[in-house]
C-alpha cells in the first residue's frame, strides 16, 4: 500500500492517525488475549488452577532442618549446622572439641 502522504490534506492525515491508533489499539488488545489464553493454557497444564495462582504461587519452602548436633550435657539445645553458631558451638570448639565430638 503506498500511500503518497504529500498530496493528502490535513484532515486526510488526520483520519489516517486517528485509523492507525485505532488500529494498533485493536491489534495490541487482541495480541495481550492470545497471549493471556496461551499463558492460561500453560498454568492448567502445569497443576494451575489459574494463571493468577501460578503467577502468585510462592515456592515450597524447604522443610525444617534436623539438627545434627547436641550439647553434650544437655540435650534440649542442639544446631542444624546452618547459620550461625551457637554459643555453646563456638565454646566447645575453643575448648578443643570438635563438631564430630557434637554430632548427634
Amino acid at each position: 500500500m503506498d500511500i503518497d502522504y504529500n498530496t493528502l490534506t490535513l484532515e486526510q492525515l488526520k483520519e489516517i492517525n486517528r485509523k492507525s491508533a485505532a488500529a494498533i489499539t485493536s491489534y495490541e488488545s487482541r495480541s495481550r488475549k492470545e497471549a493471556i489464553t496461551k499463558a492460561t493454557e500453560i498454568a492448567k497444564a502445569a497443576g494451575f488452577a489459574s494463571l493468577e495462582d501460578m503467577v502468585s504461587a510462592k515456592p515450597a519452602r524447604a522443610g525444617k532442618a534436623e539438627p545434627k548436633y547436641r550439647h553434650p550435657e544437655n540435650p534440649d539445645l542442639t544446631w542444624t549446622g546452618r547459620g550461625r553458631k551457637p554459643g555453646w558451638i563456638a565454646e566447645a570448639l575453643e575448648a578443643g572439641k570438635s563438631l564430630a565430638d557434637l554430632a548427634i
